[in-house]
């Protein structure tokens, strides 16, 4: 091969990658409560990845039972997220999902599909840590859960990479 090709092939391959869009990736730990039927305490994870203004994420989410008998919750949903820049330390951003839930309690065992929208903050404290604040309302679409509808808020710790 002469250099000619292989120069220009190396001028493209520069090209392209100085002109690609940074990826960015992150990882929040979550506690909050899930106010539907009454307040309970949910915890989870969600792992996310962004280019540009448009991002993917799975969460996974456990609302626990209460005393009262309303069932216990996992649910794993992947969302599509439009988001601001950072702007001073703020981004926000709005999502909207599909994924699965289960639900156990005393009288009810069901896995079934459910949707959810929402949006939040996050806001930058120092380096790549943030903490963010969301807000979701989630549609349960199972035959048995006497609550299709479902709000949630949490807080949680974001670090980004």
């Amino acid at each position: 091969m002469s250099p000619r090709p292989v120069s220009v092939s190396l001028l493209l391959l520069a090209v392209l990658l100085a002109g690609a869009p940074r990826a960015e990736a992150d990882l929040t730990a979550f506690l909050g409560a899930n106010t539907t039927p009454t307040n309970r305490v949910v915890r989870g994870l969600a792992v996310g990845m962004s280019l540009l203004v448009v991002g993917l994420e799975f969460e996974y989410s456990d609302t626990r039972a209460d005393e009262r008998g309303d069932a216990r919750r996992h649910a794993g949903m992947f969302n599509v997220l439009a988001q601001t820049p950072d702007l001073y330390g703020l981004q926000l951003y709005a999502t909207i999902g599909a994924g699965l839930y289960r639900e156990e309690g005393a009288d009810l065992l069901e896995t079934s599909t459910g949707t959810n929208t929402g949006g939040g903050v996050k806001v930058g404290l120092v380096g790549p840590l943030r903490v963010r604040f969301d807000y979701r309302v989630f549609q349960l679409r199972g035959e048995s859960s006497p609550n299709k509808t479902h709000h949630r808020f949490y807080t949680g710790v974001n670090l980004a990479f």
